[in-house]
């Protein structure tokens, strides 16, 4: 039998994706198809399943995706199909966003429906810009309504000599091609031409700008420096506490828009910590990991694990993947026996301790080719067996070295990396219309699969302000290999360095 279907209508945020509810991410995660507007941020999409559908049902002015009633008629023709169906909709369904239209049409044709409340623009873009609605030294109450009304109505329902006498802050959503018009309009009707107003794009995320002025000089304000429409505009003595609580567009990277390319897993904390820091970020996973293609050889290794004096991991991928096969043929972790272990860096040393394992030899530059000097301060490699789990394909200088030494050396691959060409999140889509000012390199495989994918090369002449961030030598290389020279290297090859150099970066 097949199930019932069911439609929620689920308010995205007003921008940033941390700001969506738990109960729209747990909806979205059992998505038979979504529907989303304009103004959802493209990321959240990457919450649904790859499997889910997805309709873009944008509206942006005179530009409608899909008009509003074959919209509704969607809706209910998936839903009566036994499919989910997330209508997702910018800041909450039912302030002024049609929701509770489509709430109707739902209801006539008998279809079960949830709506989820949503975090609106009107509270979340004024915060994150230092404007609070209501403060007691100025206000106790604030006022909302739209800037774009209904162009089939016979007149205006807005009342802007009522608004113009109105105590509070009032906010105007959607306003923005009509801002000269309403500031008339308000003056006419007795508003102070001198009262703080402000217009702020874009709020929330990382393309946040705002900008502050009087009632009458708003709109030449915004035109100077550019902020137009996506944005909210906010009249009141409100603003006047804008230039002392601004904590959001003060941050070290406010406004740089930042391409991460790690596996869609690591893309996501990289991508945290600097959306944390104000970024936009863009996150373009170029490749992900799989198992290698010959899972034999690992598990041979694995069963004469006791022969060998060293294990040596050079990612914390492989980490994860050797001991996700150990585990298979052996139940307890002490049948590694006295096995010394070394790690290429912090983030491979803290994989091995999270299963309670020493980690014996870690290098102070972390590349693989320095392992092999980290080994030897410990005791002579001479004579001693050494396992190295690594990628696929990708043989190691590790190797050589340690051969050099006198060493004896098996190489397996516990993991292999393809090329990511998924755009789950609409991130690739954007960085081929919009460019940026960082791509973030943390492996050579990106690189290569990030140049697979876009042409780094000609990406780089054709927007020159693109500039080229690597976590260290090796992947400094890859680029190198392409005629590319990064920008910058971090000093620490971790992470935490490569955030701290884009930090450095952008100070200068």
């Amino acid at each position: 039998m097949k199930s019932k279907g069911m439609v929620y209508l689920v308010g995205a945020g007003p921008g940033d994706e941390g700001l969506l509810t738990r109960r729209g991410a747990e909806v979205l995660a059992r998505a038979d198809v979504v529907v989303y507007d304009a103004l959802v941020q493209p990321g959240l999409l990457a919450l649904a399943p790859t499997t889910a559908e997805r309709i873009y049902g944008g509206k942006r002015a005179a530009a409608h995706a899909i008009p509003q009633e074959d919209l509704n008629q969607l809706l209910v023709e998936k839903s009566k199909a036994g499919q989910t169906v997330v209508r997702l909709k910018g800041g909450d369904p039912y302030l002024f966003g049609r929701g509770g239209e489509e709430a109707v049409e739902l209801a006539e044709a008998g279809v079960p429906f949830e709506v989820v409340p949503g975090v609106s623009s009107v509270t979340a873009a004024l915060n994150y810009a230092g404007i609070p609605l209501t403060h007691r030294d100025h206000c106790s109450g604030f006022t909302v309504v739209t800037g774009h009304e209904d162009p089939t109505k016979p007149e205006a329902a807005i009342d802007y000599g009522a608004l113009a006498k109105a105590p509070g802050t009032l906010v105007i959503l959607m306003g923005v091609e009509r801002l000269r018009e309403i500031s008339r309009l308000l003056v006419g009707a007795g508003k102070n031409p001198e009262t703080p107003a402000a217009m702020v794009q874009w709020g929330t995320t990382g393309r946040q700008r705002s900008v502050d002025a009087t009632l009458t000089t708003l709109a030449d304000a915004a035109e100077k420096v550019g902020v137009s429409s996506p944005a909210i505009i906010v009249i009141g003595d409100v603003v006047r506490e804008r230039s002392r609580l601004n904590w959001f567009e003060n941050r070290p990277l406010h406004g740089r828009r930042i391409v991460v390319t790690r596996t869609r897993s690591q893309a996501s904390e990289l991508g945290r910590r600097l959306r944390d820091l104000g970024a936009d970020v863009m996150e373009i996973p170029t490749l992900r990991m799989e198992p290698p293609q010959a899972l034999q050889p690992l598990v041979e290794c694995i069963v004469g694990i006791t022969e060998y004096n060293w294990l040596v991991f050079t990612s914390p991928h492989g980490v994860s993947t050797f001991f996700d096969t150990f585990f298979k043929a052996y139940p307890d972790i002490r049948s590694l026996g006295n096995l010394r272990i070394a790690a290429v860096g912090p983030a491979t040393s803290a994989k091995l301790t999270e299963l309670h394992l020493q980690v014996d030899a870690m290098p102070e530059q972390f590349v693989a080719a320095k392992i092999a000097d980290a080994i030897a301060k410990v005791e002579s490699i001479e004579n001693l067996r050494f396992l190295i789990i690594r990628p696929e394909g990708d043989a190691s200088e590790l190797a050589r070295m340690i051969e050099d030494r006198g060493g004896i050396v098996d190489e397996v691959a516990s993991y292999r990396t393809l090329a990511e060409t998924a755009d789950l999140n609409g991130s690739a889509a954007r960085f081929l219309e919009e460019g940026a000012d960082w791509i973030t390199f943390a492996s050579g495989s990106a690189v290569q699969h990030f140049h697979e994918r876009f042409d780094l090369p000609s990406a780089l002449r054709k927007d020159s302000k693109i500039r080229t961030v690597s976590i260290g030598p090796e992947t400094s290389k890859a680029l190198q290999s392409l005629g590319l020279k990064p920008t910058a290297e971090a000093k620490v090859h971790t992470i935490d360095g490569l955030v701290e150099t884009l930090v450095r970066q952008a100070s200068r």
